[in-house]
């Protein structure tokens, strides 16, 4: 019979277990994003730190940047941390993603090109206990443009559950990219959340890239003809 865990040993595995769920990470969405970016040649900035170290999708301060609780998941790390560690976490992981995210969209103005600003997100199947049945969430915030094209777009196809601004909706507490790459520079943008079983393996990731690569081209030519440009 094997033996019982004694409780030192029981804490790492609790950790493993832990930073295997959507607390820890959006599951799958790097393995569609990267498909995504190949099949559009567009360029994709993945962050490579838990949104337990730093949330880089909120705006430092807030309570959910550093979390102490996940969903009903204490995180140890993160109690008591002192303000020069909060702000280490800051500049050294937080800061540089947003600035590659700014550079890039600079240079892009710099050199006369368009840029189209499309946040990847997954999301948990069930959170806190209550199943959800949308596959994919389009979320917009006070530019509807391209969101809502793509909306029509997905509903269109017929063989999905599509979310309007759910499971989330963007916001200026609840999000980042959007609010302060995107909407005061007037890009097109919409964020994109698809539920987390769906894009578990690799296959299962690039049919929704393959998906999206055919959509989001459509989405944009409707969105540059009813605007003229």
């Amino acid at each position: 019979m094997p033996a019982a865990p004694s409780r030192a040993g029981s804490a790492p595995s609790a950790c493993r277990t832990a930073r295997a769920r959507h607390i820890a990470w959006d599951i799958g969405i790097a393995g569609v994003t990267e498909r995504l970016s190949e099949a559009l040649d567009a360029t994709a900035v993945l962050q490579a730190y838990s949104r337990l170290v730093i949330d880089c999708n909120r705006q430092p301060g807030l309570d959910s940047s550093i979390p102490t609780v996940s969903e009903v998941t204490a995180i140890p790390g993160n109690q008591d941390l002192s303000p020069t560690e909060r702000e280490a976490r800051r500049r050294e992981i937080f800061a540089p993603y947003h600035d590659e995210i700014a550079g890039l969209i600079e240079a892009r103005g710099r050199a006369g090109q368009r840029t189209v600003l499309i946040a990847m997100h997954s999301f948990t199947p069930v959170f806190k206990g209550v199943a959800r049945a949308v596959e994919i969430g389009i979320l917009y915030n006070r530019d509807t443009r391209l969101a809502l094209t793509l909306l029509d777009l997905l509903r269109r196809d017929g063989d999905l559950a599509v979310g309007d601004n759910q499971p989330y909706a963007v916001g200026d507490l609840t999000d980042y990219t959007v609010p302060v790459h995107a909407e005061p520079h007037g890009l097109p943008h919409v964020e994109i959340e698809i539920r987390q079983d769906l894009i578990a393996d690799p296959a299962s990731q690039a049919a929704w890239a393959a998906r999206l690569a055919r959509l989001l081209p459509a989405a944009d030519a409707r969105l540059r003809e009813n605007s003229g440009t």
